[in-house]
Protein backbone atom coordinates (compact mmCIF):
# COMPACT_ATOMS: atom_id res chain seq x y z
CA UNK A 1 0.00 0.00 0.00
CA UNK A 2 1.94 3.38 -0.91
CA UNK A 3 0.26 6.60 0.43
CA UNK A 4 1.10 9.57 -1.45
CA UNK A 5 0.10 13.45 0.18
CA UNK A 6 -2.01 15.35 -2.27
CA UNK A 7 -2.26 18.41 -0.35
CA UNK A 8 -1.79 19.44 3.75
CA UNK A 9 -3.67 22.29 5.08
CA UNK A 10 -2.49 24.19 8.65
CA UNK A 11 -5.39 24.63 10.77
CA UNK A 12 -3.97 26.39 13.88
CA UNK A 13 -7.24 27.50 15.64
CA UNK A 14 -7.94 23.62 16.17
CA UNK A 15 -3.95 22.54 16.12
CA UNK A 16 -3.96 20.42 13.46
CA UNK A 17 -3.71 19.43 9.84
CA UNK A 18 -6.09 18.51 7.48
CA UNK A 19 -4.42 16.39 4.91
CA UNK A 20 -6.20 15.20 1.49
CA UNK A 21 -4.28 11.60 0.59
CA UNK A 22 -4.49 8.75 -2.09
CA UNK A 23 -3.48 5.06 -1.63
CA UNK A 24 -2.93 2.41 -4.24
CA UNK A 25 -3.42 -0.72 -2.99
CA UNK A 26 -2.77 -4.59 -4.47
CA UNK A 27 -6.44 -5.61 -2.90
CA UNK A 28 -9.61 -4.78 -1.67
CA UNK A 29 -10.09 -1.11 -0.09
CA UNK A 30 -7.42 -1.25 2.99
CA UNK A 31 -9.37 -0.95 6.59
CA UNK A 32 -9.39 2.46 7.93
CA UNK A 33 -7.08 1.62 10.92
CA UNK A 34 -4.62 0.13 8.50
CA UNK A 35 -4.95 3.26 6.55
CA UNK A 36 -4.46 5.49 9.39
CA UNK A 37 -1.31 3.60 11.06
CA UNK A 38 0.24 3.77 7.18
CA UNK A 39 -0.45 7.79 7.62
CA UNK A 40 0.67 8.40 10.79
CA UNK A 41 4.16 6.49 9.70
CA UNK A 42 4.26 8.51 6.78
CA UNK A 43 4.02 12.04 8.87
CA UNK A 44 5.87 10.33 11.81
CA UNK A 45 3.12 10.99 14.20
CA UNK A 46 1.25 8.76 16.73
CA UNK A 47 -1.26 6.73 15.12
CA UNK A 48 -3.88 8.41 18.13
CA UNK A 49 -2.88 11.74 16.60
CA UNK A 50 -4.84 10.51 13.09
CA UNK A 51 -8.57 10.71 12.67
CA UNK A 52 -9.34 9.42 8.80
CA UNK A 53 -12.82 10.75 7.99
CA UNK A 54 -13.21 10.11 4.37
CA UNK A 55 -12.19 6.62 2.21
CA UNK A 56 -13.31 6.47 -1.48
CA UNK A 57 -12.60 3.87 -4.02
CA UNK A 58 -14.20 3.79 -7.03
CA UNK A 59 -15.55 0.30 -8.28
CA UNK A 60 -13.23 -1.44 -9.98
CA UNK A 61 -9.98 1.04 -9.52
CA UNK A 62 -7.02 0.21 -7.30
CA UNK A 63 -6.63 3.85 -6.10
CA UNK A 64 -8.65 5.40 -3.24
CA UNK A 65 -8.62 9.12 -2.67
CA UNK A 66 -9.25 10.11 1.59
CA UNK A 67 -8.99 12.86 4.12
CA UNK A 68 -7.50 12.78 7.38
CA UNK A 69 -6.97 15.18 10.46
CA UNK A 70 -3.69 15.32 11.76
CA UNK A 71 -3.52 16.66 15.61
CA UNK A 72 -0.74 18.21 17.25
CA UNK A 73 -1.54 15.73 20.48
CA UNK A 74 -4.61 12.97 21.07
CA UNK A 75 -5.87 15.08 23.69
CA UNK A 76 -6.87 17.82 21.16
CA UNK A 77 -8.32 14.89 19.25
CA UNK A 78 -10.41 14.11 21.35
CA UNK A 79 -11.14 17.84 22.29
CA UNK A 80 -12.74 18.03 18.86
CA UNK A 81 -14.08 15.28 17.31
CA UNK A 82 -17.02 14.00 17.54
CA UNK A 83 -17.64 10.69 19.41
CA UNK A 84 -18.49 8.48 16.81
CA UNK A 85 -15.35 9.63 14.43
CA UNK A 86 -12.92 8.62 18.03
CA UNK A 87 -14.60 5.37 18.07
CA UNK A 88 -14.22 4.80 14.23
CA UNK A 89 -10.57 5.36 14.47
CA UNK A 90 -10.73 3.70 17.65
CA UNK A 91 -9.50 6.73 19.58
CA UNK A 92 -9.65 6.26 23.20
CA UNK A 93 -10.29 8.46 26.09
CA UNK A 94 -7.52 7.54 28.72
CA UNK A 95 -9.09 8.72 31.85
CA UNK A 96 -11.98 5.72 30.59
CA UNK A 97 -9.51 3.18 30.64
CA UNK A 98 -7.71 4.08 33.61
CA UNK A 99 -11.78 4.73 35.36
CA UNK A 100 -12.41 0.89 33.74
CA UNK A 101 -9.37 -1.41 34.92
Amino acid sequence: MDIEIISEEENPMLHRTDVRFEIVHEEATPSRLSVRDSLAAKLNKDSDEVVVHELDTKFGMRKTAGYAKVYESPEFARDVEQDHMLERNKITDAEVEAEEA
